[in-house]
């Protein structure tokens, strides 16, 4: 077990700078040392290591070259936070050189870079951890414990969700360059599944015990940029003359190997409020994430409100004191952006690389997420026709040993647990 972890930052625009000052910086105490920081634009890559330096810590090395920075001894990890279509290039380099990765989300644009991945990690045995952060979710954690133990039941549909409004930061790409704007005019897909996907993905023990099937994608047409940039920016501004390809709503239903059924929307170009609708349906209650509600049969106060739930509203406050999970009566989620989530995602992958072990979000959870984004771009293009979703573990997924086994685990440990009801006398 390694005492202090030395890791490299790559990309340091706004998501990459913001999640190595407010969460990897602090970590200093927790035997976290960044000692290289990456950028394409000079100027990123300097800001970010006098940043570091000022803190009271070794300035960092600084350049613009990741394969330089993935060329340094004793390098142990490095946190990719690049733009979507450079990750799996940097991964697999990061792989290749035997330093332990931290991928930030984003989907693939083809199965052949979910493959490489797959196979980089097969061939290198070096661990990539893909940095999910709903994954450690308040909500979505505690609705992993009570699937668990059975409080829901066994699972039969989940819905997960990607609401968010970025008509501005998408619009502001000529600006400062953000690599959405190229998605938004190139591609139709569900181009940001992974907070939609990751915590429903581990609740169904997807690669452990359980795997997505097929996958059918619908997409509403284009409206909502193209009318935002015009309103905000006149009709003469180069984007007002341009066809965004990006569906306003896009909507995916998957299929699974155990039966149940799963549903995902995209929705990134209309005005809203953010939401991730995360849903839980099972033969003995469900929880629903935009009321914060739990509905168990047999309960009497749930069912005397079934015909009017909105007194309800707000009643997962109270399963907590039983069901929070125990990740979240660590102290690890205080004083952090995005509520908390990003402080466990990174505390996950810290202790795996200092104790040199599986990723909880591993590879094969990386490359199965990823892949959504291309499967559903092609589903859109044949009119909602059902593609398959590959299995990246190669049939593995019926007994996987090779998971997480610490606290930061997300995967069901029962290897044995029958999930499919089969008579094995």
């Amino acid at each position: 077990m390694k005492d202090r972890v030395k890791i490299g930052i790559i990309g340091l625009a706004g998501r990459g700078y913001n999640m190595m000052k407010w969460i990897f910086m602090p970590m200093k105490d927790d035997g976290v040392d960044i000692v290289a920081v990456c950028d394409l634009l000079i100027d990123r890559a300097e800001k970010a290591a006098d940043t570091v330096e000022e803190s009271g810590a070794e300035r960092p090395f600084t350049t613009t070259d990741y394969n330089e920075l993935l060329s340094l001894e004793g390098l142990d990890a490095v946190y990719i936070a690049v733009s979507w279509e450079a990750h799996v290039e940097i991964a697999v380099a990061a792989m290749k050189a035997g330093v332990y990765v931290g991928l930030e989300a984003g989907g693939a644009y083809s199965l052949d870079d979910c493959y490489k991945l797959v196979h980089t990690y097969e061939e290198t045995g070096t661990e990539l951890m893909f940095m999910e952060n709903c994954c450690y979710g308040k909500r979505e954690l505690m609705a992993l414990n009570m699937a668990r133990q059975g409080v829901f039941g066994e699972i039969m549909h989940c819905n997960g969700a990607y609401c968010h409004d970025l008509r501005k930061e998408v619009t502001e790409g000529l600006e400062n360059g953000h690599y959405r704007l190229r998605n938004y005019i190139y591609r139709n897909c569900e181009n940001y599944p992974t907070h939609e996907i990751g915590p429903i993905a581990k609740l169904l023990n997807i690669n452990n015990g359980n795997r997505f099937l097929t996958l059918s994608s619908f997409s509403s047409r284009a409206k909502g940029m193209h009318e935002y940039t015009v309103k905000t920016k006149g009709a003469d501004h180069p984007l007002a003359k341009v066809d965004f390809a990006q569906g306003d709503v896009v909507t995916t239903v998957i299929t699974c190997a155990g039966g149940q059924t799963v549903c995902i929307t995209l929705e990134t170009c209309l005005p809203r409020g953010y939401s991730r609708r995360f849903e839980v349906h099972g033969t003995k209650g469900m929880y629903m994430e935009d009321n914060d509600s739990i509905f168990i049969d047999g309960n009497e106060e749930h069912q005397k409100n079934e015909w009017n739930w909105k007194p309800m509203w707000g009643n997962a406050e109270k399963f907590e004191e039983e069901y929070l999970h125990p990740l979240w009566k660590s102290g690890k989620t205080e004083n952090d952006m995005h509520g908390g989530i990003d402080h466990l995602t990174v505390y996950a992958f810290i202790n795996a690389v200092k104790t040199g072990t599986h990723a909880p979000i591993d590879v094969y959870d990386a490359a199965t997420y990823m892949s959504i984004s291309v499967l559903s771009e092609e589903s859109i293009a044949l009119g909602g026709a059902p593609v398959a979703i590959p299995d990246f573990t190669a049939g593995r997924w019926t007994e996987r040993v090779d998971i997480a086994d610490n606290e930061y685990t997300l995967d069901n440990l029962d290897i044995g647990k029958d999930l499919y009801h089969i008579d094995k006398k």
